[in-house]
């Protein structure tokens, strides 16, 4: 156990970074690893990426949002996963998505899979705990974009029901990284149909009013009940939170 302090302080690590550490060089640090695998004193992650194991209590000292914020410097979490790391998701899925620009295929630990998503501009990101995940606009944003990897649109709904507030500005930021009209055109219908909880003003309305796409589009694929939106050249539910009890899932979007 001569090294387990110092990689305590780590938390996880690659070979590089333990051979940082400990000031010896990658092979030495190789030969400890497996020496610390033998022992249980770590796991393995994925190639080159392993994560201390707390003694006491036989589990991993970090969670897996922590790890996969960790598994390169620019890494976060983002789309459904960051909701569920604020404690807005209704469902908690065995999926965590990680936003870099370094590629990685998909890996599985601890029951979990981990997967990749392009990060698109400048996004806000912050630290939750040990845990670097996407500013909760930047959030909404990514999951109106995608609503696939938000889980769908139900799960969306349910997810921006249990959101207390958001910021225009943050929102209009988050916007103009994708200039996307269809984004726009989504986003706008989204939070106005729920602005009776986040009050934003009208002039964020305008604003993606000004920036939308000049095509009518659908909401998602597979429209039931869809009436069309002129404000926004959209169309979607009369009433998006009637979704919830309806129970309709949709996964994408055209």
């Amino acid at each position: 156990m001569k090294h387990y302090d110092q990689m305590v302080e780590l938390g996880c690590f690659s070979r590089i970074e333990l051979a940082d550490k400990l000031g010896c060089s990658i092979a030495t640090a190789a030969s400890i690893i497996q020496q610390y695998l033998a022992k249980g004193y770590i796991e393995r992650v994925r190639h080159n990426f392993y994560v201390v194991i707390n003694l006491a209590t036989k589990q991993p000292l970090f969670s897996n949002y922590a790890l996969g914020s960790r598994l390169f410097p620019d890494a976060f979490v983002s789309y459904h996963s960051a909701f569920e790391v604020y404690g807005y998701a209704n469902q908690v899925f065995f999926e965590i998505t990680v936003t870099s620009k370094h590629r990685f295929r998909d890996f599985n630990y601890q029951g979990v899979t981990f997967r990749r998503a392009s990060p698109k501009g400048d996004p806000e990101v912050i630290s939750e705990g040990l845990i670097r995940v996407s500013g909760l606009e930047r959030t909404v944003v990514d999951c109106i974009d995608d609503i696939a990897r938000a889980g769908g649109l139900e799960e969306l709904v349910r997810c921006l029901m249990l959101v207390p507030s958001l910021r225009a500005e943050r929102l209009l930021d988050a916007l103009s990284d994708y200039k996307n009209g269809f984004l726009y055109q989504k986003t706008g219908y989204l939070m106005e149909q729920m602005n009776e909880e986040f009050l934003l003003p009208p002039s964020f309305f305008d604003i993606c009013k000004k920036r939308i796409s000049g095509a009518n589009r659908y909401l998602v694929k597979e429209p039931i009940d869809y009436e069309f939106h002129e404000k926004w050249n959209l169309y979607a539910p009369s009433n998006i939170k009637k979704i919830v009890n309806k129970g309709i899932v949709e996964n994408a979007e055209i």
